[in-house]
């Protein structure tokens, strides 16, 4: 019988066997167990389809939608908005009981030929001090009654 040819078998499995073992550990060890903060209801992406006088055609044409889809921080939701020009960011701070504070809007400045659609957006928007999630819908609403309603990007 050969023995050297066994011993080498055995000591390669050894090899392989720990190897195994250590890269299993090495998985296990980067894997994250801390529960996402996200609220997947909200956290999403946004299209807007009926806000002021603007037709759900000239939204839709605009590409009109906010995202919300980035990781909380300190308790609120960075977010931005695209109205067909310039891109918008914010932060806002959603709660349990149906209020929302918008605030720090801002932008980049570029000119576009038509931007009633966004100055419009961008002097209500920070006005909404109340949310409501039915469903796939997303409405944000305001003191006086004035409201956007969006859908979700991800809904069929």
């Amino acid at each position: 019988m050969d023995w050297y040819g066994i011993g080498d078998t055995i000591s390669m499995k050894k090899i392989i066997i720990s190897f195994l073992v250590v890269f299993t550990f090495g998985l296990f060890w980067n894997c994250s167990t801390i529960p996402s903060e996200k609220n997947h209801n909200l956290q999403r992406k946004w299209m807007l389809v009926s806000f002021s006088n603007f037709t759900k055609e000239q939204l839709i044409k605009s590409k009109a939608a906010i995202s919300l889809t980035a990781e909380k921080e300190s308790g609120k939701i960075p977010g931005s908005a695209f109205m067909g020009c310039n891109r918008m960011f914010f932060t806002s701070d959603f709660k349990d009981n149906g209020k929302v504070k918008i605030s720090g809007l801002g932008g980049t400045m570029m000119a576009c030929s038509n931007m009633e659609l966004e100055n419009s957006f961008a002097q209500s928007f920070e006005n909404m001090t109340h949310y409501l999630i039915r469903g796939h819908e997303l409405i944000l609403s305001d003191e006086k009654g004035n409201e956007m309603k969006f859908i979700a990007a991800d809904w069929d």
